[in-house]
C-alpha cells in the first residue's frame, strides 16, 4: 500500500520493491547491528516473531552473516525494551525510511464526547524518512495508517 515506503535509493534512482525485507535494528555486543526479515509480506506474525527472535539471538552471539545485513527495504529500530520515551531514528541507507518505536504507556487522553479523561496505552512512534521519496504529507498518512492498523490488532490478521 504504501511503495514509497518500501525504497530504497541508488545512484540518485528511486528503486520501489514489490517484496517487503524488513531490517531489525538489534544491540548486539559490538554495537547496533540491522539483520533483514526476508519477504516479511508472505510471513505470518508468528512467523515474524520467530524470525526477530532467530535473528535478535544471532546478532547478539555475533553469528550473522553480511547477507543476513543487506537488503533490507524499511528499517524497525524499538527502544522501548530499554525503556526508550522518545527518540528520532536515522534512515539506514540506501533504506529511505525508518521507523522508531518508544515504550509504550498508560496516559490519561481527554475524550471530547464525555468530556472526561480516559486512560489509554499510548505507543510513540517516530517515522524518519528521506524527503526525496516521502514528503510529510506522505509520511503523517503512512503514520496515521499503521496507528489505525495498530489500534485493533485484529486488522493485522486479515
Amino acid at each position: 500500500e504504501w511503495p514509497a515506503v518500501n525504497a530504497y535509493i541508488s545512484n540518485d534512482e528511486i528503486i520501489y520493491h514489490d517484496y517487503c525485507d524488513i531490517s531489525i535494528a538489534v544491540s548486539a555486543p559490538k554495537g547496533l547491528v540491522v539483520p533483514v526479515i526476508r519477504n516479511a509480506e508472505s510471513l505470518s506474525m508468528a512467523e515474524v516473531e520467530k524470525k526477530v527472535v532467530e535473528l535478535a539471538t544471532k546478532a547478539r552471539d555475533n553469528k550473522l552473516t553480511l547477507e543476513e545485513m543487506q537488503g533490507g527495504c524499511f528499517t524497525i529500530s524499538s527502544l522501548g525494551g530499554i525503556g526508550g520515551t522518545k527518540f528520532t531514528p536515522i534512515i539506514n541507507c540506501p533504506e529511505v525510511a525508518i521507523l522508531g518505536i518508544s515504550r509504550s504507556s498508560m496516559e490519561p487522553i481527554y475524550d471530547p464526547k464525555t468530556k472526561t479523561f480516559e486512560a489509554r496505552l499510548i505507543l510513540p512512534l517516530s517515522l524518519s524518512y528521506d524527503h526525496r521519496v516521502i514528503d510529510g504529507a506522505d509520511g503523517a498518512r503512512f503514520t496515521s495508517h499503521l496507528r489505525m492498523m495498530l489500534s485493533d490488532v485484529r486488522r493485522l490478521l486479515l
